[in-house]
């Protein structure tokens, strides 16, 4: 039966969390159908063109993507208290740039003059897309339903495009939130699409490494910001060349099917992680096959059961063993 996505998102317990989003029809969102020879390749560009457009819009950060032929993994990080900050103007710029809002919205943005009980009004309305503006269902929403519209233009047709809800899983520890990033990453290389991360179309971890060579960090997605330490920057507390390189060892375990080798250089940060490289390599190559609602160490799993309600929560018996470390 299927969950209210009120029990499957606390803010309580993490801001991390993994959506994915299939096609219902038989046609592909990107890629080449084999039966028709048609290619909708080009409709990658518009995936990865609209998160991190929306990303500059709502107070959720990018931290992985990956568009696959008929799905799409996005793996993202609620900023609730920077959309706590917001001005009412600065609320009202970001929501106009989806929506039309309200005739009183467009008036204050007009500057005009509002009653006391219209600006009362307007205040309450703020304040609902202030809370829209750190929701990952209304992100997904704006996401996939951009994407539909398109592509049912595209295809001279109508109906539903996506299935009717996004799956989401939350990442409750950083062992959780690195091996999803990963797993998310390494999609191309599973799906036999590439052969390596920087050859991953539509990634984000293509992103990351061309952005890497200029010694950059990519523009709309989280940064790494290095090991922890005092006054942390906002930010996923690794090395960014670190888990490139991670990435690419993983990448080429799992092309050569060779399971359980990871190179000797990249074991310290699945030490930090509190993973071997047995639990590594389960982890990025099955990691929805395991978990479902939540991701993360056992007493962390029934944390967050408690707190949405779940009366019982599928992979914490996995996570006694592929996490019992973290």
């Amino acid at each position: 039966m299927p969950q209210s996505r009120k029990s499957q998102i606390s803010l309580v317990d993490t801001p991390y969390y993994h959506c994915v989003s299939r096609c219902v029809r038989r046609s592909f969102l990107c890629g080449e159908d084999t039966l028709t020879g048609q290619s909708y390749e080009h409709r990658r560009a518009w995936v990865e063109t609209r998160l991190l457009h929306l990303s500059r819009i709502f107070a959720i950060d990018i931290c992985a993507y990956a568009v696959m032929s008929n799905h799409t993994h996005v793996v993202l990080c609620v900023n609730k208290p920077l959309a706590e900050r917001w001005t009412v103007k600065q609320v009202l710029v970001r929501w106009h740039q989806l929506h039309k809002g309200t005739l009183l919205s467009q008036r204050f943005m007009r500057d005009d003059t509002l009653s006391k009980s219209e600006r009362h009004t307007l205040l309450e309305t703020v304040e609902i897309y202030r809370m829209r503006l750190y929701d990952i269902s209304w992100l997904m929403r704006n996401l996939n339903e951009y994407i539909a519209r398109e592509a049912n233009k595209e295809d001279a047709c109508t109906g539903r495009f996506w299935e009717g809800r996004f799956k989401s899983q939350a990442l409750l520890d950083k062992s959780a939130l690195l091996a999803c990033m990963a797993y998310v990453d390494l999609n191309p290389i599973r799906a036999n699409m590439a052969n390596t991360p920087e050859d991953s179309d539509h990634t984000s971890i293509q992103t990351r490494i061309q952005a890497l060579r200029h010694h950059q960090q990519p523009k709309g997605l989280m940064p790494f910001v290095g090991n922890p330490r005092q006054n942390m920057p906002r930010g996923i507390a690794f090395s960014l060349k670190d888990y490139c390189d991670l990435i690419d060892t993983t990448g080429r375990v799992i092309r050569d099917d060779k399971s359980g080798l990871i190179d000797t250089q990249q074991q310290h940060i699945l030490q930090r992680l509190g993973l071997n490289n047995e639990q590594w390599l389960t982890l990025t190559t099955e990691f929805e096959k395991h978990f479902c609602y939540a991701v993360g160490s056992e007493h962390l799993m029934r944390n967050f059961s408690l707190h949405t309600q779940h009366q019982k929560i599928r992979g914490i018996g996995k996570a006694k063993t592929l996490l019992k470390h973290a």
